[in-house]
């Protein structure tokens, strides 16, 4: 599929993915409590293609969609870290459907959740440490914001548009 991330070349900057990958493994789900104080069930699935593999987790009833040997597309996918270990999501924004394509080839030997990450970064990127900006902000002029935010200039409407920085 065109515009695919293959899963060796993920990492903990990794925003907006389109991974395709073939269920290896479903985990038994995990009850935990959010940051919150909420119950959720969390389920852990090892996805693969021919370039490595990667463990993708599942929230509530997304683990419906999933079985051993199923091809799947995430989506608007997204990495984070879990204890330093990368952990594939779907989201809120994003999708989970299965593909017709198929994933023949798989390279178990590469396992992209193996290697532990420092997880001393916040939605910067890579070189972006010690920049000075901070809380989610571009650098530059004033008119800079998310969604919800101030100095918007375009009549007040805060309820147009996704969850992106935008510039005006």
């Amino acid at each position: 599929m065109e515009g695919t991330t293959k899963i060796k070349d993920l990492n903990p900057y990794s925003r907006r993915v389109n991974v395709l990958g073939k269920v290896i493994e479903v985990g038994q789900p995990k009850e935990i409590t959010t940051r919150f104080g909420e119950g959720k069930s969390v389920t852990e699935v090892i996805v693969g293609d021919e370039t490595g593999k990667i463990t993708l987790s599942l929230w509530g009833d997304q683990v419906s969609k999933v079985a051993n040997g199923k091809t799947l597309y995430i989506d608007n996918g997204y990495i984070s870290l879990v204890r330093g270990h990368m952990r594939l999501n779907v989201g809120k924004y994003g999708n989970l459907n299965d593909s017709e394509e198929t994933i023949d080839e798989l390279n178990n030997d590469l396992d992209m959740s193996e290697k532990v990450h420092e997880s001393n970064y916040r939605r910067s990127g890579p070189g972006n440490s010690g920049s000075g900006g901070s809380g989610g902000f571009r650098r530059g002029g004033g008119g800079s914001y998310r969604r919800g935010g101030f100095n918007q200039s375009n009549s007040g409407n805060r309820d147009g548009g996704d969850n992106e920085e935008r510039e005006f």
